[in-house]
């Protein structure tokens, strides 16, 4: 698409961009320790970049006085606060170029109506930045993607071939629809997801993401984990797997899963579920004894940045984690 390409997640940010809790019934009684934790993220991601907060109309002094003066909040409309899934994905071209690319929302296959407004956000926001946009009829959530910068992206088989989200098109078509829109020149498919990720069908962003050019991280669990059949293989699918280039990629094990549970349900948190800004990397705190192993693990494969544990157990009570409510704007 005339050049432009997605660039990873550790190339120089703007901004991040973040949405206020919206969706009162999702959170019920924690309503507020949501609010918390989000502004705890945004003051995290701040430290390293500025940060502009989305609220709905009336919500805008209640963000800036938990966030401080350090993250800039503006109004909109919104249904929901994962900005990751529904937010505009930029582009970049060698020129300095970007644009906006507008993907088709649908709220997780339709899982969560009312959703008009948060499909309409990246319109609002693209203009609001000043980026010119385009949109694409293929449904997708940026949550489902990740990418290495240099033409390859990996996404997982039971979000995008997942019948809500797209049931026309098939593995080709929508392999052929990322090349073209998002300037990848080849595909990687995980097999899916969580087994606690029900909300997002298998979002690829809390097992498997890249760790730089050529190097991939791979979650995997302990046999005794309910996760390990499928995270097994997935790892085994990635083996041997070559980037766009046709170089074979480096598969890292990721081996620390969390095993946080309230109300009696496990949490979809996933240490994966990392934020990179600017010099720093953003993680999801489980609140288990496994948080700081975790934290050292992606201190050696980021060196030069600061990790930053945030709390994460409210957020995958509400479906998500640290990198599903951010989306970076490319410098």
């Amino acid at each position: 698409m005339e050049g432009f390409s997605m660039p990873a997640e550790w190339a120089p940010h703007e901004r991040t961009l973040m949405a206020w809790p919206a969706r009162r019934a999702l959170w019920g009684d924690l309503y507020e320790q949501a609010e918390a934790d989000y502004s705890a993220c945004a003051r995290a991601v701040a430290r390293f970049e500025p940060v502009l907060m989305v609220a709905n109309p009336g919500d805008g002094r209640r963000a800036m006085n938990a966030c401080g003066t350090g993250v800039e909040v503006i109004e909109f409309p919104i249904d929901d606060s994962w900005l990751r899934d529904n937010g505009p994905i930029v582009v970049t071209r060698a020129d300095g170029a970007r644009l906006v690319v507008d993907f088709g929302f649908n709220a997780w296959g339709g899982r969560y109506p009312p959703f008009e407004r948060d499909a309409d956000l990246t319109r609002l926001l693209g203009d609001h930045l000043g980026l010119r946009r385009r949109a694409s009829t293929l449904i997708l959530e940026g949550g489902s993607i990740d990418v290495d910068g240099a033409g390859t992206l990996i996404t997982t088989e039971e979000c995008l071939l997942d019948p809500s989200r797209n049931p026309a098109l098939g593995r080709s078509e929508i392999e052929d629809t990322l090349c073209s829109w998002l300037g990848v020149a080849k595909v990687l498919w995980a097999r899916g997801g969580l087994l606690e990720d029900t909300d997002t069908d298998g979002h690829v962003d809390n097992v498997c993401r890249f760790a730089g050019p050529g190097r991939l991280l791979v979650q995997t669990a302990p046999p005794d984990d309910a996760n390990h059949a499928g995270l097994l293989a997935n790892y085994r699918r990635l083996e041997g797997a070559t980037d766009a280039g046709g170089v074979p990629i480096e598969i890292v094990p990721f081996g620390v899963l969390p095993d946080a549970w309230f109300r009696g349900r496990r949490l979809p948190v996933s240490y994966l579920n990392f934020y990179l800004a600017n010099g720093g990397v953003v993680v999801p705190l489980a609140g288990t004894r496994s948080d700081p192993e975790a934290l050292e693990l992606l201190g050696g494969l980021w060196p030069g940045r600061e990790v930053v544990g945030v709390p994460g157990g409210t957020l995958a009570f509400g479906g998500g984690g640290v990198h599903c409510i951010t989306q970076q704007v490319p410098a």
